[in-house]
């Protein structure tokens, strides 16, 4: 069983995976006739994909053109960039790393609202804060850190309001049921916990995965939750007995991202492993899939082999962002996996990945130590 912390900064400190492309080429004699070299060139658009982006058949798609700079970019952390959230009136962000903090910034200018500093817990004097959710009704901030507290803060002034102690190793994802009351996390020993947030008490435990939970998602009618685990599998649980429901493993890798479509019948995956793990260096994938059945509806291609540490949907349910390894954030088509734009300006690996609730911005974090938020271009 390996540390959920250890798993973490390795990733941080580790240079990001780089896929090397080679392109073979030969020199054609000068018999050739027109016809022949205009058929290869024919065969050679049909069949070749050098930008990796396209549909779930593998169709080839333009190169994606590059969407926009980012209207505000924050420096505020002194390390590390982990996790990000929105308000859900889309005016704030909310987010947090390797620098022990939580930050809420104006979404609009990228003026820094409020700053908590966690207290020092272990780790050498640290507590990185991995995980960040923006409760449903806007009050209310739940962060999970590697010291494996969950702490609710008080969403307009950064005040501590209650401390739930799971007392398990690092808290890598954490989410709100959509009523607020109730806090589901995944923990680096091969569970989740669900917690009633009034009560601060403990409803179960879930132990259907065999390895370290990395992120988990809460569907929109409340009624299930996703789990992904570096065992390689997503599982689909009832959210309030625990029972397994759908075992997911179309990834083929260790899973790291996760996220539910708006309309709850469809969940988005992504592949990666960092720190005590050997990172995922072939097979990696990006899905889509049925979320009642676990069938597989679109494979996309875009990021090419690399890690996806990262997940947002819409809230149209249009557009997916995905961002890893690469630096850069992908927009593609939920439905056909076509690449529409890619996002450029972080530095490093991108960890962190939220779309606004009103579905016009989206924000992103980094190992770069910053926080960048994009206009959404539909």
């Amino acid at each position: 069983m390996r540390s959920m912390r250890s798993m973490r900064m390795r990733a941080l400190t580790s240079p990001s995976t780089t896929t090397r492309a080679f392109v073979l080429r030969q020199r054609l004699p000068l018999s050739f006739f027109l016809p022949t070299l205009l058929l290869i060139a024919l065969l050679a658009s049909g069949c070749a994909n050098t930008n990796g982006s396209g549909s779930a058949h593998g169709t080839p798609t333009p190169i994606a053109p590059t969407g926009p700079a980012a209207t505000i970019v924050f420096t505020g952390h002194t390390g590390p960039v982990i996790a990000v959230a929105w308000s859900p009136d889309s005016k704030l962000v909310a987010s947090s790393g390797n620098d022990n903090t939580v930050q809420v910034i104006d979404a609009a200018t990228g003026k820094l609202v409020w700053k908590y500093a966690a207290p020092n817990a272990g780790n050498g004097g640290n507590d990185y804060i991995f995980a960040l959710a923006w409760s449903p009704d806007g009050k209310s901030i739940a962060e999970g850190s590697d010291s494996g507290v969950v702490r609710i803060l008080d969403a307009a002034t950064g005040q501590v309001k209650a401390t739930l102690n799971g007392g398990q190793n690092g808290i890598e994802g954490i989410a709100w049921s959509p009523d607020g009351k109730r806090l589901a996390w995944g923990t680096g020993v091969n569970t989740a916990q669900v917690w009633d947030v009034a009560s601060q008490r403990m409803l179960f435990e879930y132990t259907g995965q065999t390895d370290s939970i990395a992120q988990i998602a809460w569907s929109p009618d409340g009624t299930r939750i996703a789990s992904a685990s570096h065992d390689g599998s997503v599982k689909v649980w009832d959210a309030t007995t625990g029972k397994t429901l759908v075992t997911y493993t179309g990834n083929g890798a260790p899973v790291w991202s996760v996220a539910w479509s708006p309309d709850g019948k469809r969940i988005a995956s992504g592949t990666g492993a960092a720190g005590a793990y050997n990172p995922v260096l072939s097979g990696n994938s990006l899905r889509v899939w049925d979320a009642a059945t676990g069938k597989t509806l679109v494979s996309y291609t875009g990021q090419g082999n690399t890690q996806s540490y990262a997940l947002a949907w819409s809230p149209d349910g249009k557009h997916i962002i995905s961002g890893g390894d690469t630096k850069v954030i992908y927009l593609w088509d939920a439905t056909t996996g076509a690449t529409q734009f890619v996002y450029r300006g972080h530095t490093d690996i991108v960890f962190g990945l939220a779309w606004s609730p009103d579905g016009t911005q989206f924000a992103s974090a980094s190992v770069d130590g910053s926080v960048h938020i994009w206009r959404y271009q539909g």
